[in-house]
């Protein structure tokens, strides 16, 4: 099959590792042509001409882009307003990063879980003060070879957080509205309507999920309430998924062990949030994906799917728009 010569567009404002594409592209991709436009006007023209962008189109850009007929989003889970109703009615594909860093959130996961677990965030504290102060009671840890998890969201970040934590011999459940068969570690995967039964029975409720119409607020009042006494609750998915001024309200109750999240409904969390200084709250600043290899592999994906493109061939990481994801 002969490849199709086609013009893919960069769309700015470009991350420094996005600027160094272009020439790879055109080295790795025969017949493509790819433009990098700066202002305003010149990425309207280099639109008109475009088959194919990189970057986040606005309602404006998207309709000067007449020809476009695949956009790859630059990240796994875009902000919100990317999938905006424009966008979504388009006939343009779209792809994400996914995958891209499963083995770096999934790590990151694993330290938050065992963090929360053996009350480091309790004895970091203990440390800053001088304080020697042990705890050898019964509930002192979580034993995870004794717990349960519901991890909420099992594509590969949350498939891989599961096998992790079999392997500590903890009894690992999913919730996931396209994925059936249980993933490598997993007792079962159910769809999103069993999530309000599996929560009050989890020890750990990892989130994983995207932001999407379907997550945004998930874990409410209410759903904080029905969590299992001791529980805890680990987000890397996407912070709307999470009420932060809920979550405050029941870690203040008492209810909940503890919570750690890598994401936030407010990014960056300001300095006067209550999180920050809760006791049982273990926040980090938006970095589970950081890690090795990983602006490699993003060009990796864009890469084969512009020469899919050229090849006429489906494409890799295609998104519903309707569900963001």
């Amino acid at each position: 099959m002969s490849a199709t010569a086609f013009t893919l567009v960069m769309v700015p404002p470009l991350s420094a590792e996005a600027r160094s594409w272009p020439d790879r592209l055109t080295e790795a991709v025969p017949g493509i042509e790819v433009l990098c436009p700066n202002g305003r006007q010149d990425v309207d023209a280099a639109l008109v001409r475009a088959d194919a962008a990189y970057g986040t189109l606005t309602p404006e850009l998207l309709g000067s882009a007449g020809r476009l007929r695949w956009l790859q989003a630059p990240q796994a889970g875009p902000p919100p307003g990317f999938y905006h109703p424009a966008l979504v009615r388009h006939p343009v594909e779209v792809t994400n990063m996914r995958d891209t860093y499963t083995d770096h959130v999934a790590a990151h996961t694993m330290a938050l879980v065992l963090a929360l677990a053996r009350q480091l965030p309790r004895y970091v504290r203990e440390q800053a003060a001088a304080n020697w102060a042990p705890d050898w009671s019964d509930g002192a840890v979580v034993p995870l070879g004794e717990a349960r998890a519901l991890i909420v969201g099992t594509g590969a970040i949350g498939a891989e957080t599961g096998r992790l934590l079999a392997a500590f011999g903890t009894r690992v459940e999913g919730i996931d509205p396209r994925v059936t068969a249980a993933p490598p570690g997993f007792v079962r995967v159910l769809p999103p309507g069993h999530l309000d039964r599996a929560l009050p029975e989890a020890d750990l409720v990892i989130l994983t999920v995207p932001h999407t119409p379907e997550t945004e607020g998930l874990m409410d009042a209410d759903r904080l309430a029905s969590m299992k006494e001791g529980a805890c609750l680990i987000n890397v998915g996407r912070g709307p998924t999470v009420r932060l001024d809920d979550l405050v309200a029941a870690l203040d109750a008492g209810r909940l062990r503890g919570a750690a999240l890598d994401v936030m409904e407010l990014e960056p969390l300001p300095p006067d949030h209550p999180l920050w200084r809760h006791p049982k709250a273990l926040i980090t600043p938006h970095v589970a994906g950081a890690g090795p290899h990983a602006a490699e592999r993003r060009f990796e994906v864009l890469a084969e799917n512009a020469q899919r493109f050229a090849d006429g061939r489906p494409l890799i990481n295609v998104v519903d728009k309707s569900l963001w994801f």
